[in-house]
């Protein structure tokens, strides 16, 4: 059986019903991008993921990445499609074209990226950390960076990382040892190890510039005394030609649970002494401009788990109605009574509606994040700029860490689907459960992004971005309370949103009290409640634009795929958000225990 990747009547479903794209063409900057002109985007892109990009996901993961003499190797079938991706200038779809780019709306890059992550996001990886790393070039370059990195980067020819954690630092990055010692002409000499470096080495292309946070000698201890560094394999001459190899080693690659065909590096800079970077911005900047990649990179890793969530209820469902097992619960007294597709029975499609759920909202709400970077950069109100990149401030952590947690859900529920096929490696499921699991952790792991959400997010801006983005929920309430079909989930699912501004302002409360240690304790759950009441908002959204097609007449072959939306949505309302309504009681009770018991007490010696 041939694996998926996404439904394409679903993308284009969020594209040009939901968040309406072509309307952006009606604006200068992306007065190219109509309908027609999106619909090929999205049509090359499947094109490109199902035929080259997909046959690399069990030859990567079962060739993985090898090192050989401080070299390492890709697996083999990475490079024709990494050209071909290349080629077709995928790279840098959203920038200008001056530097390679194609200048296309975020929302249709993300569609895009929809398939080609699902493909294989392990290849993605050398693309996909490339582009953030030509963003901070283009964000905080000197003119002359800029000329000599950014095309490169940006068509591909040289790719790009980011090194941040140490062995002892982890995710405390202000506790880094790395250093950097100022030379007469200017650069910097840079000395110390980075662990975890994905894509860190590599045979894919000539050169890979690695964005490295140190600190410079004599800079205040924390994240207020580190810098960034531009720091390539090989330096740069002023033509943009490569001169000598720079003192950056790979010293060990890792072996995964997943993601085998990426190269996950441990890399020494300065092992005898002669790592070269320049200051990119300005110094003791570093961790503010790095955090401008790393929410490029968290929306990327919600893609990167939600890639394979899609990828894995795609194949579930395909699954479900080709293998035969078992009688219809019906007729199970019947000895004459023939064996069915397994979708006819109750619990296979409980798993299967829940997967729906989970795929399609996480959807929506992705592309709808991107979709908000488009307003931006249209936007000419400054007051309407603010509140839009309030709100994707807010989101950010939900993209990345309640989408990442369902995403893995999705993939071990579409393992449950196959029985015991799900477990071997001859079918896809059990290499989409590993492949989706890192992407709980890295980029901040998901227990971060709580703590984000909680302890920055909500209270930012005096709380007007948790405000603002209930009122834009509150619109969707309000619309489907006036449909006959969607009245009654709309007055229930208003309760679970009201609720939820109950919660934050209790925590909110919490977090500047003595009880701050406990509000924390509850960071998770809350985030959460949140991503479930965002994804309520999105399969309602969804339901009323169903509900109003249906109302009108649409053709038979929308039919069953308007009414699923209702059916999904119903299923949500009625089945998910009693227990979000139940653990946003647990969190306003706010038991102390997770912060009274003591070390001893959890036992393990």
């Amino acid at each position: 059986m041939a694996q998926q990747i996404a439904d394409r009547r679903d993308v284009d479903f969020v594209l040009h019903e939901q968040l309406n794209v072509g309307e952006l063409s009606k604006h200068q900057r992306f007065s190219e991008f109509n309908k027609k002109t999106v619909d090929l985007i999205v049509s090359e892109a499947r094109n490109l993921a199902i035929k080259e990009i997909l046959p690399t996901f069990k030859q990567g993961d079962e060739e993985g990445c090898r090192l050989e003499n401080g070299e390492v190797f890709v697996p083999e079938s990475f490079k024709r499609a990494y050209e071909l991706y290349n080629e077709g200038e995928w790279l840098a779809m959203t920038e200008d074209a001056e530097f390679g780019g194609q200048g296309m709306p975020r929302t249709v890059a993300m569609a895009a990226g929809d398939y080609f992550n699902g493909a294989n996001y392990a290849f993605m990886m050398y693309p996909g950390l490339t582009h953030g790393a030509a963003l901070l070039v283009e964000a905080f370059g000197t003119e002359r960076q800029k000329k000599l990195y950014l095309k490169n980067m940006f068509t591909g020819k040289w790719t790009g990382t980011m090194l941040l954690t140490e062995p002892e630092a982890g995710s405390d990055v202000g506790n880094l040892s790395t250093s950097a010692v100022k030379n007469p002409d200017g650069t910097y000499t840079i000395t110390g190890s980075k662990i975890f470096i994905s894509a860190g080495e590599h045979d894919l292309v000539a050169n890979i510039v690695h964005p490295v946070l140190a600190r410079i000698e004599g800079a205040p201890a924390g994240t207020k005394g580190i810098s960034l560094f531009l720091v390539p394999k090989y330096r740069v001459n002023e033509d943009a030609s490569l001169g000598e190899r720079n003192d950056v080693v790979c010293t060990g690659i890792e072996h995964k649970m997943g993601i085998n065909g990426n190269a996950t590096c441990s890399l020494t800079l300065g092992g005898k002494g002669q790592c070269i970077g320049e200051l990119l911005g300005e110094e003791n900047k570093g961790m503010r401009a790095m955090f401008l990649m790393m929410n490029e990179a968290r929306l990327l890793v919600g893609m990167q788990g939600f890639g394979c969530a899609s990828a894995s209820y795609m194949n579930a469902v395909n699954y479900a109605r080709k293998r035969v097992q078992g009688k219809n619960l019906l007729q199970m007294m019947d000895p004459e009574a023939p064996a069915v597709p397994i979708i006819q029975h109750p619990d296979i499609r409980r798993m299967l509606l829940s997967m729906k759920a989970y795929v399609e909202g996480m959807r929506s709400l992705l592309y709808y994040t991107g979709c908000l970077s488009d307003q931006i950069a249209i936007a000419d109100d400054e007051a309407e700029i603010v509140k839009l990149q309030g709100i994707m401030d807010f989101l950010i952590p939900i993209c990345k860490g309640y989408v990442t947690d369902r995403a893995f859900e999705v993939c071990s529920t579409g393992v449950q689907v196959y029985g015991g096929y799900g477990f071997i490696k001859e079918y896809p499921q059990e290499q989409l459960l590993r492949d989706c699991r890192i992407t709980l952790i890295y980029e901040g792991t998901n227990g971060i992004q709580a703590m984000d959400l909680l302890g920055r997010k909500l209270g930012m801006n005096n709380g007007k971005p948790i405000l603002d983005l209930m009122g834009e929920i509150q619109k969707v309430i309000e619309q489907a309370k006036g449909l006959e079909s969607t009245k009654a989930q709309a007055t229930r699912f208003e309760k679970a949103l009201n609720r939820l501004g109950e919660v934050a302002m209790h925590l909110g409360t919490m977090v500047v009290s003595p009880k701050v240690m406990s509000a924390f304790a509850f960071a998770y759950p809350f985030m959460e409640a949140a991503g479930d009441v965002v994804m309520g908002w999105m399969l309602l959204w969804r339901s009323v634009i169903a509900a109003q097609k249906l109302e009108k007449g649409t053709k038979k072959k929308d039919t069953a795929f308007y009414e699923g939306q209702m059916k999904t949505m119903q299923y949500f309302m009625e089945a998910v958000i009693p227990v979000t309504m139940g653990k946003m009681n647990a969190i306003t009770a706010s038991s102390d225990a997770v912060v009274e018991i003591s070390e001893d007490a959890f036992g393990g010696k």
